[in-house]
């Protein structure tokens, strides 16, 4: 749980930006790779942690702009990236100017289950992180290079001069 905004915009910010990342090595081609066709494909998990993203904001309690189209996943891999840009902005300035540091401990009804706000803001935080893990798995079978999230990824060894660490 946080006990400070600044708190969490700290570790909002690195996540974001690691989220931002993935997002950002994706391709219009790759959004189609699905792990089965009853799942979602990585454009639509793409799409889903950026449109999201306020969606959940306003069910904490936040006032915040919705996604346009939040519905109809983009074909542009280029638009989904550039979106999420704008949400890590405005999650921020809404957080920053809505909440205290004081009303962290405040309870919430959130999804049927009441929890301090500071807790709230956990939730969304673990929401982009488990979605960012699948879809480096879906990067990796389309065939792109994944970028490293809390340590180089495996392109990244041998750009640092060194061999990837055996399996």
């Amino acid at each position: 749980m946080y006990t400070s905004i600044a708190e969490f915009i700290q570790e909002w910010n690195q996540e974001a930006s690691s989220t931002q990342k993935v997002l950002d090595g994706l391709t219009d081609q790759s959004l189609q790779q699905e792990v089965s066709p009853e799942d979602r494909t990585l454009g639509r998990i793409a799409w889903h942690v950026v449109a999201s993203t306020p969606g959940m904001l306003t069910e904490f309690g936040i006032t915040v702009e919705n996604v346009e189209n939040g519905d109809a996943v983009p074909t542009s891999a280029k638009t989904i990236a550039d979106t999420f840009r704008k949400v890590t902005s405005d999650t921020i300035e809404a957080v920053q100017q809505q909440w205290t540091d004081a009303s962290l401990t405040e309870m919430k009804n959130v999804f049927g289950m009441e929890m301090p706000k500071g807790v709230t803001l956990s939730l969304l935080i673990k929401h982009i992180i488990h979605h960012r893990g699948q879809m480096t798995v879906l990067m990796r079978q389309a065939g792109l290079n994944v970028p490293g999230v809390y340590g180089p990824a495996r392109e990244e060894w041998s750009q640092m001069g060194m061999e990837a660490p055996a399996l």
